[in-house]
């Protein structure tokens, strides 16, 4: 049996090349505006996450020199009604879809 693709071209993970109109992704990145991590400009395109070599869709902040994520624990919440979140560390990458 002979593929005109490959599996890898199936599955690239390589990302998009940077768009020129589109702000570097910092090295700490938080979704929650009240945080001194949070750029509205980069939360105006996709952006996705991935995690020790697997996509992320439930990140709320990320480090990538430190090498960990903060995802929400379920659906608790703190007394201000914010989700709580746990630290998950591995090797951090962010890209533009």
């Amino acid at each position: 049996m002979r593929f005109l693709l490959s599996p890898q071209d199936l599955y690239d993970r390589s990302p998009h090349p940077p768009n020129p109109a589109q702000p570097p992704l910092p090295d700490h990145l938080s979704v929650n505006p009240r945080s001194p991590h949070h750029v509205a400009a980069v939360f105006e395109h996709d952006i996705g996450i991935r995690l020790n070599g697997k996509e992320r869709f439930d990140v709320e902040e990320y480090c990538v020199s430190e090498g960990w994520v903060k995802v929400p624990a379920g659906k608790t919440v703190d007394r201000k009604g914010q989700p709580l979140l746990i630290k998950i560390k591995g090797t951090v990458e962010a890209f533009y879809k």
